[in-house]
């Protein structure tokens, strides 16, 4: 719903040297020059210069360069001003508050056109080519963009490494910039006077997906994942890129706060899709990754009827709405990471029976959530797509949980010539795949959690089916990863991956200790209140919770939290933390005026006083409060709890107390 819409059109400047915007605010000001070879931009912020001079531009294989001796030809400004409402989100309405500077290049005869979006968090641009120039099937060989961040000696950055064999799953490094060589976005910095900035791109869609490429300290190249044959982007006849993102603020929190990237989004193209559903879920997972069950079909086979009905009757007397199923269908049995041939997406094991479990869940008011593992082999995958959400329809599953685990690199297609072809997750070839997934879900009226995916781009504002993804080293690695996720790796994705969008993370681990306690085993680093206190950290609007039912049952009183805590949200609110330390968000309920508190910390115990200015004025609350104890900490004391009720208002202050690798969850109950 739009709320107010300003346009201000200035004057074109024909053959302008230089050309200025700033931000509504007037502290973020960019400034855009044709005086180089290479037209440049940079970026300033309250009179400081964060981004020096940086070339645009690209080159082709076999196709005249854009941006090689361009001029300005035309240009234009103007404002734009609106709220525009989600279907389900961290928050409701977003506000839309940008500047818009649309230049044309020309050169040789060739036109070019370059748009830059200015907001008081951040800025945006992407170049346009149109068509029939000269360019028809045209391949790019190098994007020349630039990001040369200046003080970068000074600067520190968080980061995990760009075309590596395990994607986008490792734990974050924290170091220098200069020792950033090559990276994935988002990469957030730390300049030394505070100021905050994070590198991504938005609106990802039929071009590779932009990783950063460090040459001299602190100049940094846009690197495009290529295709199997070299070639980076292949085009038809003109084209437009994702935007290239800059998030800035004077705080961490800043960051966390952002709506840049969901700005820069195209609206919702599927129409009506009250049929998207934020839920929390339970499933067949965790079992699997403490050998406890199986995928493969045997004795421990996790995928049984008797089993999911189980589980649906967890789910269903604790108010879930989804059981996940992994294992269910033929192709589990033998060495299935490294064979996705054998996949067949629907067919069943013998001993689960789809339409009995349906019918079973349908009474109790609960659905399967789907499951589709690829390992890498996408072509047999597409072959039988149309087959697999066809069967979830007729049985009345509206989310699925796909899953592409594979080497970087090693992706399985088979081209038209029946030739076997390697590709990135990230390159442009499965960019388009990924997509092909959800709009072809759309049509099932099913949305899409992808594991193994391509990065977040802030897709869900245009197809609000693609409901959550992977991306970043989740919860599996505290089962089996050596080592596990560290306490600061929490605190760390909020400021990174969570910015980009949500994460299914299937937060809830109860048994802390199944491999033992101590510093040294595959365990969670947390304690119990530092899991209850992901699912508001850690935002998604579908939320597992992953450990097994006897767990659950085994603490009622924590557990109460995560059947209480909703997954769909009125509006959300980062109010202190700082990079890989700790993280507070509040967030309010979408459908009662409760509000929920998490925090999280690394390794550090810490006491964050807080206001509570977020709740309404003139009313009461009930702060349910699940903290950790007095001599809790992650290492031989991860259950030590105090859960305790305090009334509270907006005027009132409350003392988080966070154990080592720690955490607090509050949730205050409107009176």
């Amino acid at each position: 719903m739009k709320k107010a819409l300003l346009l201000l059109m200035l004057a074109p400047c024909l053959q302008a040297k230089t050309v200025t915007v700033s931000s509504p605010n007037q502290q973020i000001k960019v400034v855009v020059s044709d005086e180089q070879e290479l037209p440049s931009y940079q970026v300033i912020f309250n009179e400081k210069t964060l981004i020096s001079p940086s070339s645009l531009g690209f080159d082709f294989r076999q196709h005249p360069s854009l941006g090689h001796n361009a001029k300005i030809s035309n240009s234009s400004i103007s404002s734009h001003n609106e709220t525009w409402q989600q279907p389900w989100g961290e928050r409701q309405s977003v506000q839309d508050n940008h500047n818009k500077l649309a230049l044309t290049f020309s050169q040789a005869g060739t036109t070019f056109n370059i748009t830059f979006k200015v907001f008081d968090d951040g800025i945006g641009f992407r170049y346009e080519l149109a068509a029939k120039q000269g360019y028809l099937g045209a391949e790019i060989s190098k994007e020349l963009t630039q990001f040369n961040l200046t003080d970068s000696h000074a600067t520190q950055s968080w980061w995990i490494p760009a075309r590596e064999w395990n994607r986008y799953e490792y734990v974050y490094n924290k170091t220098p910039l200069n020792l950033a060589r090559h990276v994935h976005t988002p990469i957030t910095l730390k300049r030394d006077d505070n100021i905050h900035l994070s590198i991504h791109e938005a609106a990802l869609v039929d071009f590779a997906a932009m990783t950063l490429k460090q040459g001299r300290d602190g100049q940094f190249s846009a690197d495009l994942t290529p295709w199997s044959d070299g070639t980076l982007v292949k085009t038809n006849d003109g084209f437009t890129t994702p935007w290239r993102t800059i998030q800035i603020s004077d705080s961490a929190i800043g960051l966390a706060n952002s709506n840049l990237i969901l700005n820069l989004n195209e609206p919702n193209k599927l129409g009506n899709v009250d049929w998207v559903e934020p839920s929390k879920y339970v499933g067949i997972w965790w079992g699997m990754h403490i050998g406890e069950n199986t995928w493969g079909s045997g004795d421990k086979h996790g995928a049984t009827t008797q089993l999911t009905k189980e589980y649906i009757d967890f789910a269903a007397e604790n108010g879930f709405k989804g059981v996940l199923v992994e294992g269910w269908n033929i192709g589990w049995d033998g060495d299935w990471f490294h064979n996705g041939d054998v996949f067949n997406f629907t067919q069943a094991y013998p001993d689960f029976n789809f339409a009995e479990l349906a019918a079973y869940g349908k009474a109790k008011g609960v659905a399967i959530v789907g499951h589709h593992e690829t390992s890498g082999n996408v072509s047999n995958y597409a072959n039988q797509m149309q087959d697999a959400f066809a069967l979830y329809q007729t049985h009345g599953v509206s989310q699925v949980k796909t899953g592409y685990v594979a080497d970087g690199g090693n992706i399985k297609r088979v081209d038209e010539k029946g030739q076997v072809k390697r590709e990135w997750h990230d390159g442009q070839f499965m960019v388009n795949e990924y997509l092909a997934n959800v709009t072809l879900a759309a049509k099932h009226k099913i949305s899409i959690n992808t594991h193994e995916p391509i990065k977040d781009t802030g897709l869900r504002r245009t197809y609000p089916n693609w409901i959550s993804r992977e991306g970043a080293r989740g919860q599996e690695y505290n089962a089996w990863g050596t080592p596990p996720n560290p306490p600061s790796h929490v605190p760390t994705l909020a400021y990174t991956r969570m910015l980009s969008g949500p994460m299914d993370f299937t937060p809830g681990i109860f048994d802390l200790s199944f491999n033992g306690l101590g510093s040294d085993t595959n365990r969670p680093q947390t304690t119990l209140a530092k899991q209850l206190a992901l699912y508001v950290v850690l935002y998604s609007p579908i939320q597992m919770a992953a450990d097994l039912p006897r767990n659950y049952r085994a603490k009622p009183e924590a557990f109460q939290f995560i059947k209480d805590v909703p997954t769909d949200w009125q509006q959300s609110k980062a109010i202190a933390g700082e990079v890989g330390e700790y993280i507070i968000f509040a967030r309010q309920d979408k459908h009662s005026d409760d509000w929920y508190l998490g925090a999280v910390t690394d390794e550090n115990a810490r006491t964050e006083k807080i206001n509570l200015n977020f709740l309404e004025p003139n009313r009461k609350y009930i702060a349910q409060v699940y903290s950790d104890g007095e001599n809790a900490n992650w290492v031989n004391k991860p259950y030590e709890m105090a859960i305790y009720n305090k009334t509270v208002t907006q005027n009132d202050e409350l003392a988080l107390k966070m154990a080592a690798g720690g955490g607090v969850a509050i949730r205050f109950k409107a009176l």
